[in-house]
């Protein structure tokens, strides 16, 4: 894209760009029956012309009896469509069949590598240690070690590596196989070739066979006893061993404060100031309720929520309610109305007449935006400033949870939270651990298992362990509407009968992507750029989803960009701000303090009191409050 263009079309959906806006779902607080049209008045028809007119009584114990049937079938597949796995097979297959130029082209990698693979091993039988014929790529760390680079395993890991890009050729660049399906080809094909790595089998994997020897089998008796700790405490959902030492309100979320508002979806927690002057606007943090909110307030050393409140802020927190089968009705619009909305109201009421700096992360970033576009459309201007964390605002290329997410694989879901009325964590984390298997399956299978070393355990961890539910159908609209159509980009998501579009928002904004990102890819959260009018800053920090933004000053490592755009700058391509952004040692943290005094108000003021009972919000427990607590 360049440096001018205009936000990209979802090439994801049928569905396109132009057309009437789509009207959101109905009341979700109110189960949604069908409702049979007004009887129009009597006239004779023609009998052959009821031949394709059938009543809609009953329909819906057929569809009914369709998603209970594939229910059943996701129980046996870990949630993945068969239907989306066969169509993407075929597709790359059919395609391949009929292209005999990519099939030379193959056969002729493949003897070119067999020869690469024979001359090495005649250079081993004669030198003993040659050079490789191929290195690992940048991010694979299973062959790092010098044991590996001696016969027999050297032949081995290599033929592996040789095996492994040959695959990655044979499912890429086929004519014809459309982008996405291709993208599922590569990927199952990289996920079975992982599985069958030498170094996840004890007798061809040297570090394994060498910690045997020394321990005279120890590490296997450990590694099984600790297999089956695992596995009794996932049976009974029970988090991992260590977790203990990180109790939410003992260890972690520590930052003193109270619940001064709570309806059923959401608990208000206000933070005691840290001095005796504070900045006039408060900031209000919107987490998202696929995680509890403590990632931002972690241990007093990397909480975000603590870095703020000593910085002179006072801050306000959204605790998401750990839905259950009878919240299946819950929908996005509840979650601004009742989350988003209610806690600018309540924040209003406890600061009034102050403007509010407004942050979001992940998926709540993305309902800040929706809430904040809105708010645009309909005049109200209680927001000084919108901050998205590793939040996307059009999803026309949102990585490699694309995988997971077409029409038949979201049909395959929607049955199975229909079902059970929610979304259990244990697939999303699956969905998570697949994109990153090397790193979060198969390098803990070597080092728990095989190796047995005891695994590591800290607060980050303990939290991601900490897991939450998604209600059917706010999840539902968010995977339809946002992630597979692009509504929101496409100016036809409609809050209170009107669409919103993000150009509406003109308060400053406050972008973070992350290098790593597997969920939201910092090329996506970028794009804030090409939807909005308002004065963008934009930070790429070094890390993932989680420990990119949990990236307190100290944090060895650590290293940004920033740039800033304003309204009337011309837009940059991504990979054109990357090289020209002023690179930055140390945590973004400072930065976005910084950001943040620059348009708040300069004189300081005396904290507000904790709450307002004359109001109706009074202080009701200590934080962390109860929602963090369910399970």
């Amino acid at each position: 894209m360049d440096a001018k263009s205009t936000p990209a079309k979802s090439t994801r959906s049928n569905a396109t760009h132009s057309g009437p806006p789509r009207a959101t779902a109905p009341d979700p607080v109110r189960p949604e029956v069908p409702v049979a049209a007004p009887a129009p008045a009597r006239v004779p028809v023609p009998s052959s012309s009821l031949a394709g007119h059938e009543e809609p009584i009953g329909f819906e114990a057929f569809r009914a009896l369709d998603r209970s049937s594939s229910a059943m079938m996701a129980q046996m597949t870990a949630g993945l469509s068969p239907a989306a796995l066969w169509l993407a097979y075929s597709d790359w297959l059919l395609h391949l069949a009929k292209s005999p130029g990519k099939r030379a082209e193959l056969l002729l990698k493949a003897l070119t590598k067999a020869q690469r693979m024979s001359v090495h091993a005649l250079r081993a039988g004669l030198a003993g240690q040659p050079h490789p014929c191929i290195t690992p790529l940048p991010g694979d760390r299973r062959f790092r070690a010098e044991a590996w680079q001696k016969m027999p395993f050297a032949l081995w890991y290599q033929s592996f590596l040789l095996t492994q890009q040959w695959w990655h050729n044979a499912t890429r660049g086929v004519p014809g196989v459309s982008p996405h399906h291709e993208n599922v080809v590569a990927f199952t094909a990289r996920q079975l070739l992982d599985m069958v790595s030498p170094s996840n089998f004890p007798l061809t994997n040297p570090e394994v066979i060498q910690r045997t020897t020394e321990t005279g089998g120890r590490n296997l008796l450990d590694g099984f006893r600790r297999f089956v700790d695992d596995a009794t405490r996932h049976a009974a959902g029970e988090p991992p061993a260590g977790s203990e030492a990180f109790r939410v309100g003992h260890e972690v979320a520590v930052t003193p404060g109270q619940v001064v508002y709570r309806n059923h979806l959401i608990e208000l927690i206000q933070y005691a100031p840290a001095s005796a002057q504070v900045k006039a606007e408060p900031v209000l943090i919107v987490p998202a309720w696929i995680m509890k909110f403590y990632i931002l307030d972690l241990s007093p050393h990397n909480s975000l929520i603590r870095y703020l409140v000593e910085r002179g802020h006072t801050v306000f927190c959204l605790s998401w309610r750990n839905v259950d089968a009878t919240d299946r009705d819950l929908g996005l619009e509840d979650y601004r109305r009742l989350g988003i909305m209610a806690a600018l109201d309540a924040v209003r009421a406890i600061v009034p007449e102050a403007r509010i700096h407004a942050l979001g992360y992940c998926l709540g970033g993305t309902l800040l935006s929706i809430a904040a576009a809105a708010m645009a459309h309909q005049g109200d201007d209680r927001l000084a400033s919108v901050t998205l964390l590793a939040a996307q605002t059009d999803f026309s290329e949102p990585g490699e949870l694309e995988l997971f997410i077409d029409d038949s694989q979201l049909d395959y879901l929607d049955s199975m939270m229909w079902q059970r009325g929610y979304l259990d964590a244990s697939q999303m984390a699956g969905a998570f651990q697949l994109l990153r298997s090397n790193d979060l399956i198969w390098s803990r299978l070597l080092h728990d298992y095989l190796m047995g070393e005891p695994p590591a355990m800290n607060d980050l961890m303990a939290w991601n362990a900490d897991t939450t539910r998604m209600p059917y159908r706010m999840h539902s609209q968010y995977l339809r509407s946002l992630f597979l159509d692009n509504d929101l980009a496409a100016g036809r998501y409609v809050v209170d009968g009107h669409p919103v579009a993000i150009q509406n928002i003109r308060v400053p904004i406050f972008a973070v992507g992350t290098e790593w990102d597997h969920v939201a890819p910092w090329q996506s959260v970028y794009k804030i750029h090409y939807l909005s009018d308002a004065d963008v800053t934009f930070v790429l920090t070094n890390g993932g989803h989680n420990a990119g933004i949990v990236s307190e000053p100290g944090h060895a490592g650590r290293h940004y960009r920033i740039g800033h755009k304003a309204a009337r700058d011309p837009c940059l391509d991504a990979e054109n701000w990357s090289e020209r952004a002023e690179l930055r040692e140390g945590s973004w943290w400072p930065a976005y303090a910084a950001w943040l005094d620059e348009r708040s108000s300069p004189e300081a003021v005396a904290p507000p009191a904790m709450g307002a009972p004359e109001r109706g919000f009074p202080a009701l427990e200590q934080a962390p409050g109860s929602y963090v607590h369910q399970r």
